[in-house]
């Protein structure tokens, strides 16, 4: 007990110490997280008319987030099966990254989630001895265990093999094999069961039908290594931790697939739509060319698409084998799917209303910084963690002089 009180003090104590860059981006980070903050309490105190959402669109840029960054927590799998499953060992030297950012990403969609209640008093009822916890007949109530599931089992992880890495000793594998291989499973679930959020409303026709969690998860095998190949060039260069070439090729393999997977679903979609309309092809004949002279996403998705297509026409030639194309090839990747599963999945669903109506939605200032304080947020915990991993993985920061190699 006495040395992991020790471990908590100098983890806290190493927080606060660091070179002026590290302030100065810290800094920034948490005056527009303050931001966030700010915006948010006048969302807290005058309600959700401080956003752009109506009667007709009911969820806008907040459930647009949340649902993007749940493929991102997702795709820390994509990291975890090539080093435990395949044995791939140039894999376990950025594993622990993956759950890191897997835990800053899930803080996130539960922030997503708060802010998007229009009482935040109420979220005492997604607690199960605390309030009506409907389960399991409600999914949304699903999506709470599997989201906080998912958190539960990466702070465990991560914790207990940086403990061990603190302490120059071996992990023992019953303590943390065995929940490895239940992230996997539980990765795939929590974008499954969010993608169920949106299938299972019937009367919502452009989400009412198959291929969404199958999309669901091809996008987010694309957005999260992405965003892990962009993290690991930072890493190379703020903090000076040698991660190979290996493992960024690997997810660039990965990512090539999940894509070419993505697009092909992207196609079948369209065909299905536009082959032989009906009147349930609305909400994409507005997504996509307009409808009644509202064109409000119209560029947003276009671009998206393109975004997607140039991310995979560089990932499939040998351009990306140079680590500058493929950092184009994962930023393009990365704000094409985050556009077409955010406000290009989330807006349609709404747009015409049953009764016909076209309302269009557009996200408020006060909305855009709160999403900014969110996301600032994230950045900020995840920085956060890398600073006290990375010594402690390097053997700077250690319980005995000694450090022993072992899997991470």
């Amino acid at each position: 007990m006495k040395d992991y009180l020790t471990f908590l003090f100098r983890v806290v104590r190493l927080s606060f110490l660091g070179s002026s860059r590290f302030y100065a981006w810290m800094a920034v980070l948490t005056l527009l997280s303050l931001l966030g903050l700010h915006a948010w309490a006048r969302q807290f105190v005058e309600g959700l008319q401080t956003t752009g959402l109506t009667n007709q669109v009911s969820w806008g840029a907040y459930i647009a987030n949340f649902t993007f960054l749940v493929g991102v927590a997702a795709a820390a799998v994509m990291l975890v099966i090539p080093a435990y499953v395949y044995q791939k060992e140039h894999m376990h030297e950025v594993v622990l990254f993956g759950e890191l950012m897997a835990i800053a990403v899930i803080v996130m969609c539960l922030l997503f989630v708060t802010v998007d209640l229009g009482h935040p008093d109420r979220f005492h009822h997604m607690i199960p001895p605390f309030g009506i916890f409907n389960w399991p007949g409600s999914i949304l109530s699903w999506d709470v265990i599997v989201l906080n599931g998912y958190l539960l089992l990466n702070l465990h992880i991560a914790g207990y093999l940086l403990y061990c890495r603190y302490r120059g000793r071996k992990p023992t594998r019953l303590f943390y094999i065995p929940f490895v291989f239940i992230s996997i499973a539980w990765a795939v679930s929590i974008h499954t069961v969010t993608a169920f959020l949106y299938v299972g409303l019937a009367g919502r026709s452009y989400w009412h039908h198959p291929l969404v969690p199958s999309r669901f998860l091809a996008s987010a095998f694309v957005a999260g290594p992405a965003l892990m190949i962009l993290t690991f060039q930072v890493i190379r260069r703020a903090f000076r931790y040698y991660i190979g070439d290996q493992p960024i090729f690997t997810l660039r393999m990965i990512m090539t697939v999940a894509m070419i997977i993505n697009m092909f679903l992207l196609g079948c979609e369209l065909f299905t739509e536009f082959y032989y309309p009906t009147q349930h092809t609305a909400a994409a004949q507005y997504l996509y060319f307009g409808l009644h002279g509202h064109a409000g996403l119209v560029p947003w998705i276009w671009s998206a698409v393109a975004l997607d297509a140039v991310g995979l026409l560089l990932l499939i030639t040998p351009l990306s084998r140079s680590i500058t194309w493929l950092n184009a090839a994962c930023l393009s990747c990365f704000v094409g799917v985050w556009i077409e599963k955010g406000m290009g999945l989330i807006i349609p669903g709404f747009v015409p209303s049953p009764l016909g109506q076209v309302v269009e939605y557009l996200p408020t200032t006060n909305e855009i910084l709160v999403c900014l304080g969110i996301w600032s947020f994230g950045a900020l915990l995840f920085s956060w963690m890398l600073h006290v991993a990375i010594p402690i993985l390097n053997g700077s920061l250690c319980a005995e002089p000694q450090v022993s190699t072992i899997p991470s």
